[in-house]
């Protein structure tokens, strides 16, 4: 059974609170002085927020295997944590934590020490800590609970916004950028001037080294990927690997199949996402050693693969690879074979594939400017959506429910069963 809007808001805000706490509680007795180590400036760390949703969400059908579960909340966890690392130094090219002094650390992100931390948490919130949060959470009335919950989000969103505005310093610039000339707008600019200033002090305690600017900032904003790059490598990276899928199916299997996540045109969403991702975190690392990015390839690329099995299962009700046959699994949703192929997938792209496609792509845009690539966009957002819709009608379909609705009907009239099997051949019903 699946968790709610209300639950899943009431396990990001614990978890973020009690994250907080132990994190600034151990600053504070370190330093000998209070350090707020939240992003934000109330008593939220929101990656221990996220990472308690993404446990939850994604590793429930690991709740009664202690061994897996705390594996799997290992890798999971330390991914978050490494990707909102890898965020937080794209924002200001700065290291806002550092466990280089640390044994067996990665990239001074990481280290074994609190990925095993991470993974005894990992078994104590699934497994009991969820029902406790639960149980407190259902003895309140329903309507003081609702009510708590959309405050806390409203509270969450200025606390993020106003930790944005002063990460980027842009309580002097806001006003000029967008023209704020009402009274109103004013007033709504200088309360989140001041919030953002209290913030921006805050941030300036716990983390000294964020705020700095200088002559390095500056020159690493010209080696930024782009968004209109990642959006094209994105494109390359779902077409290359619908088409690697399909011949693979071929060579091994002896047949010629849909390999597609989209009703129109060869795509594979998955490994699109996957090309962008790798790129967007791990292109200024490209020159370290192979072994660097083979590994970051391996456990990231499994933790990825396992998240969009159980993305796919839960929103779509549909299991579009198994390997339970195959040795090494864990689920039937990753297995170590191909965890070593996402590793050495990762070196080939970032050593030898993406400066070619990264030309490639500026030869396209120079060529044919910007228009062609918005109206791609908008035909892959389309296509995504109708995608989505036909996944949904298809899995209700065959649970029997009647077409109520015009978009239901739509699904039925262009992508019946037939289709749906064709487009989707090992798609799996749960």
């Amino acid at each position: 059974m699946g968790i709610t809007f209300y639950e899943t808001a009431v396990f990001f805000f614990c978890y973020s609170f009690f994250g907080w706490l132990a994190e600034t509680t151990v600053a504070t007795i370190k330093e000998k002085d209070f350090r707020n180590r939240g992003f934000a400036s109330g008593p939220f760390c929101f990656l221990y927020g996220a990472t308690g949703v993404l446990l939850t969400v994604f590793l429930r059908d690991l709740r009664e295997d202690v061994f897996f579960l705390f594996l799997g909340s290992a890798v999971a966890a330390t991914a978050m944590q490494w990707f909102a690392a890898k965020m937080l130094e794209r924002m200001k090219h700065k290291k806002w934590w550092d466990y280089s002094g640390k044994r067996w650390n990665f990239d001074g992100y990481i280290c074994l020490q609190y990925s095993l931390l991470w993974g005894l948490l990992g078994v104590a919130a699934v497994r009991y800590g969820n029902g406790l949060i639960l149980g407190l959470y259902r003895v309140l009335p329903e309507t003081l609970a609702k009510a708590a919950i959309w405050l806390l989000l409203a509270v969450g969103f200025v606390d993020f916004a106003g930790s944005l505005i002063a990460l980027y310093h842009l309580g002097e610039k806001l006003p000029a950028l967008l023209g704020w000339n009402h009274r109103l707008q004013r007033w709504t600019f200088a309360l989140a001037s001041a919030v953002s200033g209290r913030i921006e002090r805050r941030i300036g305690r716990s983390y000294p080294s964020v705020l700095q600017d200088g002559a390095k900032e500056a020159e690493t904003e010209a080696a930024k990927c782009s968004l209109t790059e990642l959006f094209w490598l994105f494109v390359i990276g779902a077409f290359a690997g619908d088409l690697v899928e399909t011949l693979f199916c071929r060579v091994t299997a002896g047949v010629w199949m849909s390999r597609s996540s989209l009703v129109w045109g060869p795509f594979s969403v998955v490994w699109g996402l996957a090309i962008a991702l790798v790129t967007a975190l791990l292109y200024k690392d490209r020159e370290k050693e192979d072994r660097h990015i083979f590994w970051v390839g391996f456990f990231l690329g499994g933790a990825y693969e396992y998240i969009c099995s159980v993305f796919t299962e839960i929103f779509f009700g549909k299991v579009f690879w198994d390997y339970s046959w195959m040795p090494f699994n864990l689920g039937g949703r990753i297995n170590l074979l191909y965890c070593f192929f996402w590793g050495m997938a990762a070196v080939v792209w970032l050593k030898g594939i993406y400066p070619k496609a990264v030309c490639l792509v500026n030869y396209i845009l120079e060529k044919t400017g910007r228009v062609p690539t918005a109206v791609l966009a908008v035909f892959l957002a389309a296509d995504i959506a109708v995608s989505a819709l036909a996944l949904i009608r298809y899995d209700t379909r065959a649970a029997g429910a009647e077409a109520v609705y015009g978009w239901e009907q739509a699904m039925d009239a262009h992508f019946d069963d037939a289709r749906m099997e064709r487009i989707y051949p090992n798609a799996m019903r749960q």
